[in-house]
């Protein structure tokens, strides 16, 4: 079953069928929501919105473990997860889609994995490539079919939040090689990795980040909404045709290799 986060934008799927609300608790505290199950085009998932239903919850404070550890308790097998963010990258301005293929961590004080505890074994991961295969090839495919148009990989810069970044920030993230600068990105990766979930992002970007373009002084947080109701649009249409995909047995993506190259779905 998929599993589908929506972010800033994204707090509930009204195009569900068969809509029903189920509180999960977890050994880990309350998820951001009770999980949403509905099915669009006949395939079931799970719906969940990580700043809560009202958008309540600052990225700080989201509880990323139980929101997971619900997620695979209730049968996801695969997360889709749409993320809001600032376009660093000179060509990903305000409107983008970018389906990222690495992650850098600039966050701090996060509850950042399920191993942990004077009785739990040290247990280490492999996130040499933070993003499944699989998941990346999937949304790819799904922009494709409908004629959207997407950029394949990109670094994803995660920022505690929930302050935005300042320009000297920005600046250094560019030095690190970041194209987004978002607040979500993590630890919910590496948490789905360590639960075995296949975990992709299709990140909107909502405006320059600071320093950059429009925003070189100030970002203006009403154009950020009128960015993010048109854009959602056009995610909303890439999930469903995600989900249409997903009853095609010829599609051939696989996530056997995990640890494969981000870059292998650059070209289309």
């Amino acid at each position: 079953m998929f599993a589908i986060i929506g972010g800033s934008g994204l707090a509930n799927l009204t195009e569900l069928d068969r809509r029903r609300r189920e509180v999960v608790r977890t050994p880990y505290g309350d998820p951001s929501c009770a999980l949403t199950f509905g099915a669009i085009d006949g395939v079931d998932l799970v719906f969940l919105a990580r700043h809560g239903y009202g958008h309540t919850i600052a990225p700080h404070e989201i509880n990323y473990r139980a929101n997971l550890w619900a997620l695979r308790e209730v049968g996801a097998t695969q997360v889709l997860a749409v993320a809001t963010v600032g376009g660093i990258r000179a060509d990903l301005g305000p409107g983008a889609l970018v389906i990222p293929d690495q992650i850098i961590d600039y966050t701090s004080a996060r509850k950042g994995s399920f191993f942990e505890g004077p009785d739990d074994p040290v247990t280490h991961i492999d996130f040499t490539h933070p993003y499944s295969e699989m998941v990346r090839a999937r949304f790819a495919a799904a922009a494709r079919a409908i004629g959207e148009t997407v950029a394949l990989g990109g670094t994803y810069g995660c920022t505690q939040g929930p302050r935005l970044e300042t320009a000297a920030e920005i600046r250094r993230m560019q030095r690190d090689g970041c194209d987004l600068v978002g607040m979500t990105g993590m630890p919910e990766a590496a948490l789905a990795r360590e639960l075995e979930l296949p975990y992709g992002a299709l990140a909107v970007v909502a405006n320059h980040a600071a320093g950059i373009g429009e925003s070189s002084q100030a970002i203006s947080l009403d154009a950020i909404g009128v960015v993010m109701n048109l854009a959602m649009e056009r995610v909303r249409r890439i999930l469903a045709a995600c989900l249409r995909a997903s009853v095609d047995s010829t599609s051939g993506a696989s996530d056997a290799s995990p640890s494969a190259s981000g870059s292998k779905f650059e070209a289309s």
